[in-house]
């Protein structure tokens, strides 16, 4: 994640820089109406639906899948082989995984471990869409998602801290039984680099540097059931004043980590 990325002109950095914080209102109308057409999966930038019945009428638009990456839309990827680049931009980053997988799939059959990570997928893809978010990616059993000013407007650590609860929600934290699958996770709103990284046909939009670093290892402190939210991210998406903070260490950090700790009620 601390790759540095290529270097690029001042022009394509500041191309980048209007695309991912102000972008083109079409680009947000369409996600809006996409995202809100049955079934999945989906683009993971325009939230473009590759199931159900919307396919066809996204292969007539050029927002089939495309034969490069199939997480995105032709469309999308060949904007992203086009523009190889990015921008240094405030991002909200959330990193949220399940806790205690190792011994999770040591109880349970190899089929029914693989369904219990589908599900963990197809809820957490669904919950980052629902709050104008991207899906980075899923390392195992990790989501890695992001909210930029692009999808999510200048509202996207609210955005974020939003997604993060709504996924406690989602994965049953609030219910009195307890949740079908145990999560934890970390939102961190930070300066990043953000854009187009890679060759070829193995382009990806991408965020590095150390702010992903720090939310990586935030939610890997988190209890199952809590979100740590740096304080950085609390200030930018309103959240009370009053709540408690605490300091965490993260691995690697010389200093330690103010954060808030948001749980669901059950």
């Amino acid at each position: 994640m601390s790759t540095t990325p290529d270097p690029q002109s001042e022009g394509e950095e500041a191309f980048w820089r209007e695309y991912l914080t102000r972008g083109h209102s079409r680009e947000r109308r369409g996600r809006a109406i996409f995202k809100r057409i049955p079934n999945g999966p989906r683009c993971r930038l325009c939230a473009a639906p590759f199931g159900g019945v919307g396919p066809p009428l996204m292969r007539s638009i050029g927002k089939g899948p495309s034969v490069h990456n199939p997480t995105m839309c032709s469309s999308c990827f060949t904007f992203l082989s086009d523009h190889h680049g990015g921008a240094e931009i405030e991002v909200t980053m959330l990193f949220a995984d399940i806790r205690g997988s190792t011994t999770l799939a040591e109880t349970m059959s190899p089929a029914g471990f693989r369904e219990l990570i589908d599900r963990f997928y197809t809820v957490a893809t669904r919950v980052v869409f629902d709050h104008d978010g991207t899906i980075d990616k899923f390392v195992g059993d990790e989501l890695v998602a992001m909210f930029i000013p692009l999808l999510s407007g200048e509202d996207h650590a609210k955005q974020g801290v939003a997604a993060a609860t709504a996924l406690l929600r989602a994965t049953g934290h609030a219910n009195p039984d307890g949740p079908w699958v145990p999560i934890g996770g970390g939102v961190h709103t930070a300066m990043t680099w953000f854009g187009a990284v890679g060759q070829g046909s193995h382009v990806e939009l991408t965020a590095v540097g150390d702010a992903m670093n720090t939310t990586a290892r935030l939610a890997s402190v988190a209890a199952a059931g809590e979100i740590l939210v740096t304080t950085s991210a609390a200030a930018a998406a309103g959240l009370d004043a009053t709540l408690e903070s605490r300091h965490v260490e993260l691995k690697g950090k010389q200093l330690s980590t103010e954060v808030v700790s948001l749980r669901v009620a059950a």
